[in-house]
């Protein structure tokens, strides 16, 4: 979720050039859902499939630009109930284990044998669940903004953790909720986003976007516009259901726990040292774990994909790894 248009300027100094997809589609990943698959890039390429954040942010044109067009075959997808994808804003059938399987169904159906997987934040968690489930399928990880789906990290942003340092932001995000309901603001949310009155879902689902994404950028200049009702409704929903189940993780520590299982994956992490949404305490902790993993702390940068520092080591990591794709196995 970018933030400036200066940002958005540094940043697009690093991208490679706006490109179309030349292959667009619509899968039937079954339970009612249907996602919106895009590829780009080089058709006989070597295979990157992009995981967008939130749950519930939906990919962007934006996130075609951080790889070498005439080398990779991008592949981007809106996640169930986001984006292109269809039903808008369902949470039924909506879970981090049906998204791991729609991601293995994607593979199947390009006939892609094994790929690089590329994500940040919600889609650095996905990635890294999608690797423990289908190792054997994954050739690099390339992961920006950790977040490890821990309830220390929930309550850190939504337990008034971040919020000591933007006191004013936190006070407009806890205004919407009466005294006696602060305490667990993830429950609090849930039962005005899921009401039933579609008034006060999206007014909610605005203060619940806007509280994200006024942090996500290093360069604060505010309270950032409120986001199209339809979006914050659809990203809001999603993400707090995922929160409300603790992501639908086994248990807390799960994906420190099975990093065995990607024991012989290279990974690459790229974090803002100064990300108030994802602190790098997490991604310290997931690379000290993980001994093929290499951490890039990037100083001056916080947790959006559009921070200048960000996007230029993300793009200069995807280009060190473009010709070695016989060493990757693919």
């Amino acid at each position: 979720m970018d933030r400036t248009a200066g940002q958005k300027r540094a940043a697009a100094a690093f991208l490679y050039p706006p490109l179309d997809p030349f292959d667009q589609r619509v899968l039937d990943v079954g339970d009612g859902h249907r996602i919106y698959v895009e590829q780009c890039g080089a058709r006989d390429g070597l295979p990157v499939v992009v995981l967008h954040g939130g749950p519930g942010g939906g990919c962007s044109p934006a996130m075609r630009r951080y790889f070498d067009p005439t080398v990779y075959r991008i592949i981007l997808f809106d996640q169930r109930g986001c984006g292109r994808s269809r039903p808008h804003a369902s949470v039924e059938a909506n879970t981090t284990w049906h998204l791991v399987a729609d991601i293995e169904l994607i593979r199947e159906s390009l006939g892609i044998p094994r790929w690089i997987v590329f994500g940040g934040s919600w889609g650095a968690t996905l990635a890294l669940l999608y690797a423990q489930a289908h190792p054997d399928r994954v050739a690099h990880l390339v992961l920006r903004g950790v977040f490890l789906m821990t309830r220390a990290e929930l309550d850190w942003f939504y337990g008034g953790g971040a919020g000591r340092f933007w006191p004013d932001l936190w006070a407009r995000f806890v205004s919407l909720i009466p005294e006696d309901e602060r305490h667990d603001l993830i429950g609090a949310y849930h039962r005005r986003l899921f009401s039933g009155d579609t008034v006060e879902e999206t007014r909610h689902a605005r203060a619940w976007a806007a509280w994200e994404n006024a942090l996500a950028a290093i360069e604060h200049e505010g309270p950032v516009g409120e986001a199209p009702g339809d979006y914050a409704r659809a990203f809001a929903r999603l993400e707090n259901h995922y929160f409300t189940h603790a992501g639908f993780l086994h248990r807390d520590d799960q994906i420190i726990a099975d990093l065995p299982r990607i024991a012989e994956i290279p990974g690459t992490i790229v974090q803002g040292r100064y990300d108030m949404i994802c602190p790098p305490a997490a991604a310290w902790h997931l690379a000290q774990n993980w001994p093929r993993a290499d951490l890039k702390l990037v100083g001056m940068a916080g947790h959006a994909l559009s921070e200048p520092g960000i996007t230029a080591e993300l793009v200069r990591s995807m280009n060190l790894l473009r010709h070695k794709g016989p060493a990757l196995g693919i």
